[in-house]
């Protein structure tokens, strides 16, 4: 759950970014760096929730008025891709990103019994 707001932190910034200026560099992070970190290691997962269902209602709130001539031609330079990609096409990537993750619980669900 920590890797998720983590990410979805991140993917809410990037959104903002090239929403707001032109073709900009969206930041890459360390991933396992902040899984490592005090925030991560001591506090319960529910803070974790919480932080994601804010989250979410914002990016929703944002997501709600982007027209179609942002979806189609906001662009940012994604550096770990090593290419400019649409704002579409960053919606996709985190579209993937919750399903895949939501895979990943159900799975061990189903394996624990739970």
């Amino acid at each position: 759950m920590h890797h998720i707001a983590d990410s979805h932190i991140n993917a809410y910034c990037r959104f903002k970014v090239t929403l707001t200026e032109d073709n900009p560099t969206i930041k890459t992070y360390e991933e396992q760096r902040w899984a490592e970190m005090n925030d991560v290691k001591k506090l319960p997962v529910n803070i974790f929730i919480t932080l994601l269902h804010a989250l979410h209602a914002r990016w929703h709130e944002a997501l709600k008025y982007v027209n179609d001539d942002e979806w189609n031609n906001r662009t940012a330079y994604h550096p770990g891709l090593k290419k400019t990609v649409r704002l579409w096409y960053l919606l996709g990537m985190y579209a993937w990103h919750g399903r895949h993750h939501v895979a990943h619980i159900t799975s061990l669900r189903e394996r624990k019994g739970w």
